[in-house]
């Protein structure tokens, strides 16, 4: 079984809402995903897709998204992004999900030998300043989620030759990847492999980076020529 990732989709069947506005790199892009994932996935291989999925405002206008991924092979896990506006109850979303799919929210599941869990996140400050109160206060509140998952994901394990994943949809550590409440986490709970997304169009970012043991991987479409990132394969 393989592992693959990639984020930020941005689909928008039900109310068109072109992405080449935001530049070249998001020409056509739907294509070059659909194709590198045809070429490169199995069945039995999953898709983790790390947030912001559709600009649908509401579950029902998701429909065609997902039915636009549906007949791709292996199993999609999804998580909620920032622009996920649709997402409302964990609940619904699961009932509404067509087959293949399994959405994640402060829990975990695990295929065979590898665990996945995750959780939205929030904004690591490039300093002090950057932390509002009213952001301190999301942050704060974001932390318990990410423990919350890593706990269930933690239960889950049955030795040490289980690989735990953990899905963020804002990246853990801010450019200089200081430690952050969010990376201290997920060291505490010896998490495998991070996969993020979210930043768009940023020169700086780094698509792979090792921080304490832990593979960081950076999977916003844009920024990986949209193709899919293998994360693991066992």
């Amino acid at each position: 079984m393989k592992v693959f990732a990639i984020s930020d989709l941005h689909l928008s069947l039900n109310n068109p809402k072109p992405m080449d506005i935001f530049g070249p790199a998001w020409e056509g892009y739907l294509n070059k995903v659909f194709l590198d994932w045809q070429d490169k996935v199995g069945e039995n291989d999953l898709v983790l897709l790390a947030g912001d999925f559709s600009w649908a405002m509401n579950l029902a206008d998701t429909k065609k998204d997902f039915q636009l991924l549906e007949n791709l092979p292996g199993k999609k896990i999804i998580i909620r992004g920032n622009h996920d506006y649709w997402w409302k109850s964990i609940s619904a979303v699961r009932d509404f999900l067509p087959k293949g799919f399994y959405a994640i929210q402060n829990d975990a599941i695990r295929f065979g030998k590898v665990i996945i869990c995750g959780t939205r996140g929030w904004q690591v400050p490039e300093n002090n300043s950057e932390m509002t109160p009213e952001n301190l206060k999301i942050f704060n509140r974001e932390a318990i989620r990410l423990e919350l998952t890593l706990q269930a994901g933690d239960k889950l394990r049955s030795d040490e030759s289980d690989r735990l994943i953990c899905m963020m949809h804002y990246p853990p550590v801010n450019f200089k990847r200081e430690d952050s409440e969010y990376s201290l986490l997920l060291e505490k709970y010896k998490v495998d492999d991070v996969v993020f997304g979210h930043l768009h169009g940023y020169k700086r970012a780094t698509l792979a980076f090792i921080k304490k043991n832990i593979n960081y991987y950076l999977t916003s479409c844009d920024l990986v020529d949209n193709k899919l990132t293998l994360i693991y394969e066992d």
